[in-house]
């Protein structure tokens, strides 16, 4: 059997397992860098049936087509791969879920011992169906549809938010706040935004007087540990642009606030839109709050989330993304009951993405061999072993300049 039929075999297979996709399911995208937990993958060998050689895509357009479709309409119902792409150059996606955009960062330098995190984005252009390269913005998150980004200029924190028109490349209308903004992301109806408010830039970088990357040379940058300048967050009316802020004050350590935040640490919204959450670097590890900004409890299908699990909660709401499950030589990821936090199933994938529908999900993985930074993009299913390649391996360690960061919505 040749390779273009392994291909093709693959990814029919992944489509017969497919449901239909809610119609008000909407990507949980952060369009910032998170976090990661380091996990120790030694000699490591994946169990899984890798389906899609490096070198092989899947066709974008429909072939015999009199009008032209944009980008994030083509294909809902199949498997756009591209595992020869890293950084990927057209589009990627699942079902209704699509890589929307990415991100790229550096640091840099200020003075001599101060720097600070610029993003660079990659945006889908509907039209071509090729990610573009835009330097304009500092932070960008991208509504359910792909018709409209959220986007802060380069200078952080800043006093307005923009609405870029994803068909034209324009900013169509600016948001005046009162607060410096650091941080934005859509609800999942893509109705509301909420806007993270810090004093000073959450993205300044420090020259660390130590190896912070393991390469043995002393030239990393690294945040300030073990303090936060968040202030609060906006709600958003998006269709309006109506909304209030909210100050939200961190029980901490007394000796060391901010302890339980990150230095960026932005606020998302819960699976239902009624709620904002922020992560925690410590137990419980996600606080909930009503948009007056007062602490509330989590949602009953939410208290077993975590706020590193990109993928969080499926689109019916019945499972929820869980953390890495693999051992010393393998990856997995669980996918755990809402309500009870009790593992339901064991999946290949090393960091649960996003959910494509109720049985299906993107992740990251790596190939047998390599080292647990030496990953891909890829389909996986409850209750298959096998996994699609969507995009090719990203290079260098967590936190090295360059590497790629994905951005998925609903189209």
């Amino acid at each position: 059997m040749n390779m273009d039929q392994l291909v093709r075999d693959a990814l029919h297979e992944q489509a017969a397992d497919t449901t239909t996709t809610p119609p008000d399911f909407a990507g949980r995208v952060l369009a910032v860098r998170r976090r990661r937990r380091t996990r120790t993958i030694a000699g490591a060998a994946v169990a899984t049936a890798v389906a899609v050689a490096v070198g092989v895509a899947v066709p974008m357009l429909d072939g015999g087509k009199d009008e032209p479709r944009l980008a994030s309409e083509i294909n809902r119902s199949d498997i756009i791969a591209h595992p020869d792409q890293s950084p990927p150059r057209d589009l990627i996606a699942a079902g209704n879920t699509a890589l929307a955009a990415y991100s790229t960062y550096s640091t840099v330098k200020e003075t001599e011992d101060r720097g600070v995190s610029r993003r660079t984005y990659y945006l889908l252009d509907q039209e071509t169906g090729k990610y573009v390269k835009t330097t304009k913005w500092s932070i960008l998150d991208v509504a359910p549809g792909m018709r409209t980004a959220a986007v802060l200029e380069k200078k952080l924190p800043t006093k307005r938010i923009g609405l870029l028109d994803l068909l034209t490349g324009e900013v169509v209308r600016w948001i005046p706040v009162d607060r410096g903004v650091a941080g934005v992301k859509f609800s999942p109806d893509g109705s509301k935004l909420v806007a993270t408010t810090y004093s000073k830039n959450p993205d300044l970088r420090f020259k660390a007087d130590y190896d912070s990357d393991g390469d043995g040379k002393k030239n990393d940058w690294t945040t300030q540990f073990g303090e936060s300048d968040r202030t609060g967050f906006y709600v958003i009316d998006v269709d309006s642009g109506k909304g209030s802020w909210s100050k939200v004050t961190v029980h901490d350590d007394e000796d060391m606030p901010g302890s339980s935040l990150n230095v960026r640490q932005d606020f998302d919204f819960s699976h239902d839109d009624k709620l904002v959450y922020s992560g925690l670097t410590s137990e419980p590890h996600m606080q909930y709050y009503d948009f007056e900004g007062k602490e509330v409890a989590a949602p009953a299908n939410e208290k077993y989330l975590h706020w590193f699990v990109d993928a969080g909660l499926s689109p019916d709401g019945k499972l929820a993304a869980g953390d890495f499950a693999g051992g010393a030589k393998t990856t997995a990821s669980e996918i755990n009951d809402p309500y009870t936090g009790k593992r339901l199933h064991k999946i290949p994938g090393q960091q649960l993405l996003a959910w494509v529908d109720n049985k299906r999900l993107i992740a990251f993985d790596i190939a047998p061999g390599t080292n647990e930074f030496h990953n891909r993009l890829v389909l996986v299913t409850i209750g298959s072993d096998k996994t699609v390649p969507l995009s090719g391996f990203r290079k260098g360690n967590d936190g090295a300049a360059g590497r790629w960061e994905p951005i998925f919505a609903e189209r």
